[in-house]
């Protein structure tokens, strides 16, 4: 059976005072020792939509879970269909100042680690070092017989090769970096298998729903926030236990969890303050008042063309 992922959560505890100021923020991070935790509304302004946003694609569009792909052929070959017309668009995709920012922010020594949820890899595009991907990476498709991996490009590659003339109407990306396809279209497409071993059980190397972080990456994330000063959220809502248990944890160790989102989190409850505005321009503001500069400026992502026609 396939559920819908969480769109909705009650409200608990105390919530984190709103505001459009950065006074509080600014003053924690200066403290330097921050751990970064960013989820999709990061990269909005990069033009890959958001899961949960006003315009969050899970109000149309539900995730394939993990046991529907390993389960079926069907579902797999719908998959890689609505992915290679989707991994166009973002590979093309760039980091915004909202990236850059948190590049700069560690490289200036604020910050001392980046966990993501996000797995379109506009962290480290942007120049960030170290970054622990929670949900893998796109960049990256694994065998799950002979457990090969290869480069996403190499598997496009075959994939192009296999389907010299597909051509579809592609509607609209999604965040796990498919797009909306007619299933005339799906049914047309043709898989291609493991370079190695020759399964057809090929797989992105990310985190379905409905599968677990692998646990040595969960205790590397439970490291970083152990060690840190304080903890910054960044477009995030927190509506899945994957991201939120950090925020939870750091704040049951009495570390400082601060939310810079636009709209209500899961955690306002457990953060000293949420931010209530556009990342990018919100980051920007932060890292010059710490005295740091932005490359790129804020508002000025390069932007998605074709398929995409909004973000998570």
């Amino acid at each position: 059976m396939r559920t819908r992922p969480t769109l909705t959560w009650t409200p608990s505890g105390v919530p984190a005072a709103r505001t459009t100021e950065l006074g509080e923020v600014t003053r924690v991070v200066g403290e330097r020792g921050v751990v970064v935790l960013s989820g999709a509304g990061l990269s909005t302004e990069s033009g890959i939509p958001d899961y949960r946003g006003p315009d969050g694609t899970l109000r149309r569009h539900t995730p394939m879970t993990y046991q529907e792909f390993v389960g079926s052929e069907e579902a797999r070959r719908r998959y890689w269909a609505r992915g290679h017309l989707g991994w166009a668009a973002v590979a093309r995709a760039r980091p915004n100042a909202g990236h850059h920012a948190v590049a700069a922010l560690q490289a200036a020594g604020y910050v001392s680690g980046v966990i993501t949820q996000n797995v379109d890899g506009l962290h480290q595009a942007a120049g960030a070092s170290e970054v622990v991907e929670l949900h893998g990476g796109l960049s990256r498709v694994v065998c799950l017989d002979c457990g090969r991996t290869e480069a996403r490009r190499d598997l496009e590659r075959r994939l192009r090769e296999a389907n010299p003339s597909f051509r579809a109407e592609a509607a609209r990306l999604n965040p796990d970096g498919d797009v909306d396809l007619p299933e005339h279209a799906v049914r047309r497409f043709r898989m291609t298998s493991c370079a190695a071993c020759g399964s057809g059980l090929l797989k992105p190397d990310v985190v379905f729903f409905g599968e677990n972080v692998p646990r040595p990456r969960v205790d590397a994330c439970y490291r970083l926030i152990d060690e840190a000063r304080s903890v910054l959220v960044l477009g995030s809502s927190l509506a899945v236990m994957s991201g939120l248990r950090f925020v939870r944890h750091a704040a049951g160790s009495g570390t400082p969890v601060l939310i810079v989102n636009q709209g209500e989190t899961r955690g306002d409850g457990y953060a000293r303050v949420r931010v209530d505005r556009p990342l990018g321009h919100a980051l920007t503001e932060l890292a010059a008042r710490l005295g740091e500069r932005v490359s790129g400026g804020p508002g000025t992502p390069a932007p998605v063309r074709g398929t995409a026609t909004s973000r998570r």
